[in-house]
């Protein structure tokens, strides 16, 4: 275990649980190619918070999508905690995301006809784990998220917020190495936005739970360890 780093109040361990090296991606298209990503860099520690803005179009949702392993760079290279991930054989590379690896999208992608805690046990349950263990780790999440009442109810039942906060549960339960958010209040009012801000950042200070959000929201990125953003598919981090 590393050092440990203080970083806007928030205790930042030194060790590092992703590095992408050199990450390029570019699609063919009738003018030729298109390169969205060029030569991204990015290392990403235990317990950090880190925002990287910019507009529409520019290469966020890519390169979230690459750092994720949903999709794979046109170059590059990306370890999670030592491990080659793109490397992987897609059965294993599938396990490697859903034990390592939370997200958190604009919408909050529940299934509808499941509740508010089976929603949250999801991936637990894909990996296999104990149903009680899986349950009772949910349950006291979304308690802490203010769900208590709404645990048996599903999507349709619940308001937006409510919605993003059970999908940020569903993210934490299997403890991963990072959690990765594409504008996760995008999709919400001001007010609601703010609530679901506080509480991203709540969770992840008190589960030293490394957190990188990509998001059009400065005052959010402001309020985080480090923040950058993409322009010309480059990204500028401090």
């Amino acid at each position: 275990m590393g050092k440990v780093i203080e970083t806007k109040g928030t205790a930042v361990d030194s060790e590092i649980v992703l590095e992408a090296s050199n990450i390029a991606k570019t699609y063919k298209s009738g003018a030729g190619e298109l390169s969205i990503l060029s030569r991204v860099s990015l290392q990403l520690r235990r317990g950090e918070l880190v925002a990287i803005t910019g507009a529409s179009g520019v290469g966020k949702s890519t390169l979230l999508h690459i750092l994720g392993t949903l999709d794979q760079p046109s170059e590059g290279q990306l370890r999670i905690m030592q491990t080659d991930v793109l490397n992987l054989p897609d059965d294993d590379l599938a396990d490697f995301r859903n034990r390592h690896i939370g997200f958190v999208f604009q919408f909050h992608n529940l299934l509808p006809e499941f509740t508010a805690v089976e929603n949250a046990m999801l991936p637990a349950m894909i990996s296999g784990q104990p149903i009680t263990a899986i349950k009772d780790k949910a349950t006291a999440l979304l308690t802490r998220v203010g769900l208590e009442a709404r645990l048996h109810h599903r999507p349709g039942e619940l308001s937006g917020g409510e919605c993003q906060r059970v999908a940020v549960v569903r993210a934490l339960v299997m403890q991963p190495l990072i959690v990765l958010a594409d504008e996760p209040s995008g999709n919400l009012d001001t007010e609601t936005s703010a609530r679901l801000h506080d509480m991203i950042i709540e969770l992840a200070q008190s589960e030293n739970q490394t957190f990188l959000i990509m998001t059009h929201d400065r005052e959010l990125a402001s309020r985080f360890d480090r923040s950058g953003t993409i322009e010309d598919g480059q990204l500028q981090l401090n």
